[in-house]
């Protein structure tokens, strides 16, 4: 049958927070607690790659194909933009600023992108490797 964890994570994470509040910590789940502040971690570790990816894609398609640009890569750009470099990665949650200059995680990402941008536009010329800094893939300068 599983624990209650396992059966309804919602309703344990609603018996956790008021085990915790009522100062019972000899009564809480201190293992499966423990994962989930992890995974809140990675989840906006993903959060920032998907939306690089998403920002990427399009910078890709903006210097490579610019008699397509399309009335709704400028908006795109601008808005993975504020959600990475103001939303994310800089207000909300400052540690992410050194995956903004992971190479390791930025390779995943560039790959995500070219993909991303290969399938939107049935093109695969796409460079394999990153060139552009984090300073220029976030300025509001750099094609826009």
């Amino acid at each position: 049958m599983g624990t209650r964890y396992e059966q309804d994570v919602v309703a344990w994470a609603r018996e956790q927070a008021e085990l915790l509040r009522a100062g019972k910590f000899s009564a809480i789940d201190v293992e499966h607690i423990a994962e989930e502040i992890e995974d809140v971690g990675k989840s906006e570790q993903r959060e920032l790659s998907s939306r690089m990816a998403v920002l990427l894609a399009h910078l890709l398609k903006w210097q490579y194909q610019p008699g397509r640009r399309g009335s709704s890569w400028q908006p795109t750009i601008r808005e993975q933009r504020r959600a990475v470099g103001v939303g994310v990665a800089l207000q909300k949650t400052p540690s992410l600023n050194t995956s903004l200059r992971d190479s390791g995680r930025l390779t995943g990402t560039w790959a995500d992108a070219v993909s991303k941008a290969a399938e939107e536009q049935g093109l695969d010329a796409f460079p394999e490797e990153l060139s552009w800094s984090t300073e220029q893939i976030l300025s509001a300068k750099f094609y826009s």
